[in-house]
């Protein structure tokens, strides 16, 4: 492909969307192979299994913070870099290049540290029981070295496909998870290493996958590249990217944050069986949330570049193919959830009880699924536009108004099953925040537009 990034507003959208989506839509069915490939394998291990993926479990907050940091400089700086190239400032994108790589090897460092020394602290205040908590440690004390990793391969990859390199965005996941796939048996069965070898197996496929995205961004094929000179962090450079972050990192970190709530209150009212399902449930939950937001990575560059380049049409029309696409995609997954729980859950285990008890809990907890393509076309969308304000408000609305104290007060207005209760949090919280983000979005966007048109 050339420098010439004119494709983005003169290609038909259908064939655009579809062109710049399959890949970031492969890119995120197989980013979820990351997370649990580890999770079957260890749900499998003979003897141990459940408490190892319960432990397992409990080490995802720590798993999601690392992605969230990801998110807030990569996905509030590639949105950035789409609408300059729109503008053709070309120099101001690699600026922002350049300052975001520079931020997350910082950030890197520091989480690095923090989460391998502090992780048994952590884990402990997240779930983990005694039957539990070694297992947890055992898989974090190897993941927290690889952070660097995560951190660059998952940001610095948003830059890729925000030039419209989606195929080459795709390949950067593509690539670490065959190496995980083949090294996950190796280490933990063949190897005996059970959930360290999970640990190490993901550590050094994201160090292949990282090694590949930085050869592109510093290479001749990229239309953006990380330059010496871009690289100091300037205040006015990196903030608004933050900015712009910030809605994802909230999203990905109150993912962490609402684990924990999740955690604690089901370990009150349902025991170890009950976090246990709450490990299953977040992987399918998985299923639906990726791949729609594959669809919107996919419709990021079309509608950061237009709105750049003034073209109200196409960002209008992009957004609404965005819909159709997400809506069509989360009712299907409702339905199967809904009709099919139980194969779901024995994807990630061969316990009997923990399916059983898993399959009524899974039609709870994703009762209002088929609503999601609304809430995250609206945020993608946001993002896209660098509506920051609008996209934080959203996020905040969903998890930390809505989600976090129904977590506390269901239990109590429904007291009969109170372990149910507490997963119907989660349906209800949706429900409300769906329509919230739907009502904002339809005033902020018509503003959008007619600004560009300049109405």
């Amino acid at each position: 492909m050339n420098n010439d990034k004119e494709f983005l507003a003169t290609e038909p959208i259908g064939k655009l969307l579809l062109r710049l989506a399959i890949p970031t839509l492969a890119a995120q069915m197989i980013n979820m192979l990351y997370n649990i490939i580890d999770r079957i394998y260890i749900g499998h291990i003979p003897g141990s299994g459940a408490l190892a993926l319960t432990g397992v479990g409990v080490c995802m907050p720590l798993i999601m913070i690392i992605s969230a940091f990801a998110a807030l400089v990569g996905n509030g700086g590639a949105p950035r870099a789409s609408i300059l190239m729109g503008k053709k400032d070309l120099d101001s994108a690699e600026n922002i290049l350049g300052n975001c790589f520079t931020m997350q090897i910082i950030i890197s460092v520091i989480l690095t540290l923090i989460m391998f020394f502090g992780n048994r602290t952590f884990l402990m205040a997240f779930g983990a029981s005694e039957n539990t908590i070694e297992y947890a440690v055992s898989y974090m004390n190897i993941y927290s070295l690889g952070t660097i990793f995560v951190q660059l391969t998952l940001g610095m990859n948003a830059f890729i496909t925000a030039q419209g390199f989606a195929k080459t965005g795709m390949y950067s996941v593509l690539i670490g998870a065959v190496i995980n796939i083949i090294l996950d048996p190796i280490f933990i069965f063949a190897c005996h290493m059970g959930v360290r070898g999970a640990a190490l197996a993901t550590i050094i496929s994201q160090a292949c996958s990282c090694i590949w995205v930085l050869s592109f961004l510093f290479g001749p094929k990229s239309t953006l590249r990380i330059k010496k000179q871009h690289m100091p962090l300037s205040a006015p450079v990196i903030l608004p990217c933050l900015a712009l972050g910030l809605s994802l990192f909230i999203m990905q970190a109150s993912e962490s944050i609402i684990s924990v709530c999740f955690n604690s209150s089901l370990l009150k009212y349902g025991g170890d069986v009950a976090v246990g399902a709450m490990t299953i449930l977040t992987s399918v939950m998985q299923f639906a949330m990726l791949p729609l937001q594959g669809l919107g990575q996919g419709a990021q560059p079309i509608m950061s570049y237009n709105y750049g380049a003034k073209n109200a049409d196409r960002v209008k029309s992009t957004f609404f193919l965005l819909l159709k696409a997400s809506l069509t995609y989360s009712v299907i997954l409702w339905v199967l959830v809904m009709v099919f729980p139980q194969v779901f859950a024995g994807i990630f285990t061969s316990n009997p009880a923990l399916v059983a008890f898993t399959k009524n809990a899974l039609r709870v907890y994703m009762a209002v699924m088929f609503m999601f393509g609304i809430q995250i076309s609206c945020q993608m969308a946001f993002n896209s536009l660098g509506k920051a304000i609008s996209s934080i408000v959203v996020a905040v609305m969903r998890k930390f108004v809505l989600l976090i104290p129904l977590i506390y007060i269901m239990p109590h207005i429904f007291t009969a099953d109170q372990t149910t209760s507490v997963y119907m949090a989660e349906p209800v919280a949706d429900f409300i925040a769906v329509t919230f983000t739907a009502i904002l979005f339809s005033v902020q966007f018509k503003k959008a537009l007619s600004a560009i048109r300049g109405q």
